[in-house]
């Protein structure tokens, strides 16, 4: 697999991964500038002329993955046997510099619900560079032209009609963010006790009054979940200071605290 499809495979995902470049050469080199390869937790696609130089590479990306880097990083290699190595001598003779990018996970955020607010707030995460999963249970709701205004944006969008909406929690990665703004009550408590149950989310969101969500309390609890879980649930949701009934101004005010979410996770 060449470097691209590695990349495209890990933002399709949703996961992190670095890119290596070749940015300079002097004298002999196993591979040229401009050569690439892209190495995620577990993957890694393409080559920048194996051996030492390669192996050395990949285990520094993986470093650099582990703790969560965000700055650009350069790394210089002499192709001689003089040169100190880990995985083995290569003889080329020449010099090369590699540029290290990491490039971040992209975040996931599930919307269950298509009605007038998860509509608006579909449209405004679709112009970030998240993958964002729009899921409802009715027929009919997820339909052509919502598709058609959400792929003009930048993010991954996948659109889903579910019977049983909570199945879709299930697969989410690990980290994503869940929103619940269904046209139904008791499916919205269906699918907060499906999260509940889920281990790993990034955050649980559910729309609603202090009154609605007093009796969800009551219920999840009944069901068996603890206190300190229940408290992983955001209710209602949005930026305090943003009010307003109009789903656009709910939607704005959702996606203003999402961006909060996003900044405090570490790619």
């Amino acid at each position: 697999m060449d470097w691209i499809s590695g990349l495209t495979r890990a933002r399709a995902a949703g996961t992190a991964g670095v890119l290596a470049t070749i940015v300079e050469v002097r004298g002999h080199s196993p591979r040229e500038v401009g050569a690439k390869m892209f190495i995620a937790a577990d993957t890694a696609s393409g080559s920048i002329g194996g051996g030492n130089m390669e192996a050395t590479v990949t285990h520094r990306a993986r470093t650099l993955l582990t703790d969560g880097a965000e700055a650009v990083v350069e790394v210089e290699f002499g192709l001689n046997e003089h040169a100190r190595v880990a995985y083995g001598t290569q003889c080329c003779g020449g010099i090369v510099r590699v540029l290290l990018e990491p490039i971040g996970r992209r975040p996931t955020v599930a919307i269950f619900g298509a009605g007038h607010v998860g509509k608006e707030l579909a449209r405004i995460l679709s112009r970030n560079e998240i993958i964002l999963h729009l899921a409802d249970s009715r027929q009919g709701i997820v339909d052509e032209a919502l598709a058609a205004t959400l792929e003009t944006g930048p993010a991954t969008v996948h659109l889903h009609t579910l019977p049983a909406p909570e199945t879709l929690i299930v697969s989410l990665p690990n980290a994503s963010h869940v929103l619940i703004l269904t046209h139904d009550h008791a499916e919205d408590l269906l699918l907060c006790d499906a999260a509940l149950r889920r281990e790993g989310l990034g955050s649980i969101g559910v729309i609603g009054s202090g009154a609605k969500w007093a009796r969800f309390r009551l219920k999840l609890a009944a069901e068996g979940h603890p206190e300190s879980a229940i408290e992983r649930i955001q209710c209602p949701i949005g930026v305090p200071d943003v009010t307003g009934k109009h789903p656009a101004v709910i939607a704005i005010s959702v996606a203003a605290d999402l961006m909060r979410a996003f900044q405090k996770v570490a790619p």
